[in-house]
């Protein structure tokens, strides 16, 4: 790589790695280890291809939603830790609080199946359309919708504040910023 397209891959790095990593926490349901080791597999990735890359942080968003999608693929048979019971919750909550809200739906994603927090953050935090979804992840748009459907059920039943319309695409984590924007 040339001298200047290092530069340039570090400068792109110093500026969207954190926007970046939000990304990947998200995909993972919140485990920063393994978002850190998405990203990274990612920016590696793009850096031997650096010169190339018209739109690097497209790619990288690509990169890391095909990474994702083949861990859960390959981790398919890994048992799920479930409980019976929703513990209890640690006191009063309020639920008029936004704060509160995006809290218990930040839970709430880490409980989905990597299938479903994947559709669920493509589609309604990351504002991509089935389509894209689909072809992000590889499977028929059936299944991309039946699949937020079913997400979408269950975040209601794990987040009654929710409502009945479920309105996760409101909820974007604060910090978190959707594509196109700077963050």
């Amino acid at each position: 790589m040339k001298a200047s397209s290092h530069d340039e891959f570090r400068e792109f790095v110093a500026m969207r790695s954190t926007a970046l990593l939000r990304l990947a926490v998200l995909l993972t349901g919140g485990d920063r280890h393994a978002a850190e080791d998405l990203l990274q597999i990612a920016l590696m990735k793009a850096y031997g291809r650096w010169a190339q890359i018209e739109q690097p942080e497209a790619y990288i968003r690509q990169v890391m939603y095909r990474q994702q999608v083949n861990r859960w693929r390959l981790r398919r048979h890994s048992a799920e830790t479930t409980v019976p019971v929703l513990p209890e919750s640690g006191g009063e909550t309020d639920t008029a609080s936004d704060s509160a809200l995006r809290i218990a739906l930040w839970a709430a994603l880490g409980r989905l199946t990597k299938r479903q927090r994947a559709v669920v953050v493509l589609r309604y935090f990351e504002d991509l359309p089935e389509a894209e979804v689909a072809a992000l992840l590889r499977c028929p748009v059936g299944t991309v919708r039946s699949t937020a459907h079913r997400s979408l059920a269950k975040l209601r039943a794990l987040v009654p504040e929710l409502g009945p319309e479920g309105h996760v695409e409101q909820m974007r984590p604060l910090s978190y910023t959707s594509k196109g924007s700077q963050g």
